[in-house]
């Protein structure tokens, strides 16, 4: 099996890749997908894109890394040959930048996603697993949704991401290209770049600093650690039906103030480092996902409890200091 995978220096991506060559993040258990005799990956390295995510695999002879973007038609074409199966990580992914600047977003996550299913077609991969989010589905009051719920994305990012799940279902419905869709709910753990919500108040916290606590802090969120989701990921590129959406789930719903509180806790601090700020535009009050349809039909079941996740979490950052300073020094491009 000869692997690409997008966007496999960032967070989601690079853990897949551990996972894959060896390495596993979070958690023992067996990876439910054949060992790759090559894994490729395509990444721009954008400033969530950070080759020192791959560290512990950089010297394994099967990984191969490119430095592109998945919008470069003729780059693609050179790296997509040979490959079997291509999992699609590469996204633009934060929520309050979007708001503040789309173009990128549309421009990544939509025209990149169809430059690369079109290299899909071109060069006949035999799988291309799509990875998306919760958010497309906007905001939901009480139940959970199931995968043939109608998207009603409400931010630029969502839309984005909406936009390319649809292309994607598009090119197996029109082509008959073998695509599986992924989505999954927050996703949290190591490596991930200190502008998403734990890594930031736990780096803040760690430096002495505050946390900033959106509205009311009612919102709630599903939480999932990283390596079960990548885990998920795996079993859908091994047995996920063509065509179809799976979604991966966390099994922890919190309040973004329950969150806080916990997170507070594992760093030893207190109310008085948190300061609230206006909420975010059009903020989802709620995400929640029915994981019902992978786990009957691949056997999915999160392995990595909250708790043990977020003291992992903030053990992680609180030793690997020089991992992380000098991106919150740096900051976003």
């Amino acid at each position: 099996m000869r692997i690409l995978v997008t966007g496999g220096a960032g967070f989601i991506g690079s853990e897949y890749v551990r996972m894959l060559l060896g390495v596993p993040g979070g958690d023992a258990s067996g990876v439910p997908v054949e060992d790759p005799a090559a894994l490729t990956v395509l990444d721009k390295l954008t400033y969530s894109g950070n080759l020192a995510n791959l560290a512990p695999v950089r010297d394994d002879p099967r990984l191969r890394f490119v430095r592109g973007d998945i919008c470069d038609t003729a780059l693609v074409d050179e790296v997509v040959p040979g490959h079997d199966v291509i999992v699609h990580f590469a996204a633009e992914s934060h929520v309050d930048r979007s708001i503040t600047g789309a173009a990128p977003f549309v421009t990544t996550n939509v025209l990149g996603t169809q430059t690369l299913l079109d290299a899909a077609l071109r060069h006949g991969i035999s799988r291309f697993v799509h990875v998306s989010t919760d958010e497309v589905y906007g905001s939901i009051d009480s139940g959970s949704w199931t995968e043939d719920w109608p998207l009603a994305p409400n931010s630029p990012y969502s839309a984005s991401k909406a936009g390319s799940d649809l292309l994607a279902l598009s090119y197996h419905r029109t082509h008959g290209l073998d695509v599986v869709v992924t989505r999954c709910s927050n996703n949290y753990g190591p490596y991930q770049f200190p502008e998403k919500v734990v890594p930031l108040f736990v780096t803040n916290l760690l430096d002495g600093g505050t946390v900033p606590l959106y509205g009311d802090g009612g919102n709630v969120r599903d939480w999932l650690h990283v390596h079960d989701h990548c885990r998920g990921v795996a079993m859908v590129q091994e047995k996920g039906r063509a065509g179809e959406v799976y979604h991966i789930g966390g099994g922890t719903e919190l309040t973004n103030r329950q969150l806080t509180e916990r997170l507070l806790a594992a760093c030893g601090a207190g109310w008085d480092r948190v300061v609230p700020v206006t909420d975010r535009k059009g903020h989802d009050r709620r995400y929640s996902l029915d994981i019902g349809k992978i786990s009957s039909e691949l056997g999915y079941a999160p392995s990595i409890d909250l708790d043990r996740g977020l003291a992992e979490t903030v053990r992680w950052y609180r030793d690997n200091r020089a991992w992380w300073e000098p991106l919150k020094t740096a900051g976003p491009e």
